[in-house]
């Protein structure tokens, strides 16, 4: 059984950083790839930026290249978005989730889903 927490979310201005962190239990960090996506009220899930296991390759969202950047921590048993130049575009809840990661953009792809975290930021 796996289990993902996700923390880090709140209030922010435009142009603030945030940093987010997904706590993985149960084998979920031992997967071949763990990802962030994110949804906004009435659109979409989204893919924000993925990490393979093997090698740490990073993937990352056209909309946010630049801006966020997603790590693994083994030694916490986490990863973690760090964000910045925040957009009120950027507003949405942020999901970790672990699986295969093929196709890595693919909300499919992973299984396991934590319970997400608001991320708001104010214009």
């Amino acid at each position: 059984q796996e289990e993902l927490v996700e923390s880090g979310g709140g209030l922010v201005r435009a142009g603030d950083s945030l940093t987010l962190s997904c706590a993985a239990s149960g084998g979920a960090l031992s997967t071949s790839a763990m990802a962030w996506f994110r949804q906004a009220p009435g659109k979409e899930r989204e893919f924000v930026g993925g990490i393979t296991r093997i090698g740490s390759f990073t993937f990352n969202a056209d909309s946010v290249k630049g801006r966020f950047t997603i790590q693994r921590d083994d030694e916490k048993k986490a990863i973690h978005l760090l964000m910045n130049s925040l957009k009120p575009e950027d507003t949405a809840i942020y999901s970790c989730a672990a699986g295969t990661g093929v196709p890595m953009t693919g909300p499919r792809a992973f299984p396991c889903w934590g319970q997400g975290t608001q991320v708001t930021v104010s214009s």
